[in-house]
């Protein structure tokens, strides 16, 4: 008799209050697997587009079919978005959840699925985030905030925002030899990133200036500036710190217009990086033909998940572009980031947040990749490698929701 294929019986979804902004995905199949993905930002919109629109292609479904999957889901959404939107973080999620298993049905890890490994360990990053930064709590951090820790080891943006010099030489003792931070923010309410004076110029500048003056050339230093500055205002930002030679500006202004983009990086010889707020391949695919980036950035959990992810840093590979996955959302989008430059030829270098991977990453996940010395090494175990702890899923405040055949 020829053998049932095993089908998605059930999905489930998952956001609790401590991880207020992200959502995580799972997938059950008919002969008992399950595929974890991730997501986050409106996780309770993404949540019901998973359980209310791509729902319907996947229960029922062969788990195998993982472009079939990605093409039918997009069809529930607009994926040719160059905006993170709701369809497209959903399908992030999903196609995660799709590639674990994946893995764990074959019983390889995620990175032999995707060719094998190019290198045995990645260079890696530390995103000077504090405890409070981003997806996982307020964003905020000033004395008062009921998550901004002084007296821990890895409040790194309060640090970098004071003394960026001896936060410098701290990360140099941790095994890092690059750094990104974002100065410039602070002052992109005062004009609406209309306009920057230059005494708020030589501020933000100063946290450079004051890296190279401790450490040298020992630290590579990212210029984040979260595309919130208009043209003039983001070059001449960029014309202030290039005397001391930043290894890239990153999404300099906002993504809506490629050619804003390319002007900036033909304004610089300072590589420009772009851009953790496209997403798919048809987004990065006008950037590329427009020569506006230099370094491709993507998060896997925005762009479109693993197999996106996969298909654009091929293309980029055929422009001679490196990539560089980003990472300050999950500890699922971590991993699966970990295996993809693991994997990819054009794999640059990998971004982390040591204060993540010393708090809650470890509070969510079961494992995390090994960081050490400055690298990334590969993934132990079948599909992405880890699971949600148990006691995270049954916990009283996590707020669950079904659908099933």
């Amino acid at each position: 008799m020829p053998r049932k294929t095993p089908v998605i019986t059930r999905i489930e979804t998952f956001i609790h209050p401590d991880y207020s902004k992200v959502l995580w995905v799972r997938l059950h199949t008919s002969d008992g697997l399950v595929g974890l993905g991730e997501t986050s930002f409106g996780p309770e919109a993404v949540q019901a587009w998973v359980h209310e629109s791509a729902a319907e292609f996947l229960l029922g479904a062969d788990p195998m079919k993982l472009d079939y999957l990605w093409q039918m889901i997009g069809r529930a959404g607009t994926t040719t978005s160059r905006a993170r939107g709701t369809e497209v973080r959903g399908q992030s999620a999903v196609d995660i959840a799709l590639w674990d298993l994946y893995g764990k049905r074959v019983k390889q890890p995620l990175y032999q699925l995707l060719g094998g490994l190019f290198r045995d360990k990645i260079k890696v990053y530390n995103t000077c985030a504090g405890y409070s930064y981003g997806v996982n709590r307020s964003g905020h951090y000033k004395a008062g905030d009921v998550d901004y820790r002084p007296d821990q080891p890895y409040e790194d943006q309060q640090a970098f925002m004071t003394d960026a010099g001896a936060l410098a030489e701290d990360l140099l003792q941790d095994g890092f030899t690059a750094m990104k931070i974002w100065p410039f923010d602070q002052f992109h309410a005062k004009g609406n990133g209309q306009f920057m004076s230059k005494e708020d110029v030589e501020a933000g500048t100063e946290p450079f200036r004051k890296v190279r003056a401790k450490v040298g050339n020992k630290m590579d230093m990212m210029v984040e500036m979260h595309c919130l500055w208009n043209l003039p205002t983001a070059i001449r930002i960029a014309k202030s710190v290039e005397p001391l030679d930043p290894f890239w500006f990153e999404d300099p202004v906002p993504m809506d217009n490629i050619d804003a983009l390319a002007q900036f990086k033909n304004s610089t010889h300072i590589p420009t990086t772009a851009s953790e707020t496209m997403s798919t391949r048809w987004a990065f695919r006008e950037a590329f033909e427009k020569r506006a980036l230099t370094i491709c950035m993507f998060d896997i959990s925005w762009v479109g998940g693993v197999s996106e992810a996969k298909r654009i840093t091929t293309m980029a590979e055929a422009y001679h572009l490196p990539v560089a996955p980003h990472d300050c959302v999950g500890p699922v989008t971590l991993m699966c980031s970990v295996h993809l430059s693991l994997n990819a030829p054009n794999a640059l270098i990998q971004e982390t947040v040591r204060a993540y991977n010393h708090t809650w990453y470890k509070d969510i996940a079961t494992v995390l990749p090994k960081i050490e010395g400055g690298y990334a090494y590969a993934p132990e175990g079948i599909g992405i490698g880890m699971e949600l702890k148990p006691g995270l899923l049954t916990d009283k405040n996590m707020k669950v929701r079904v659908s099933e055949l």
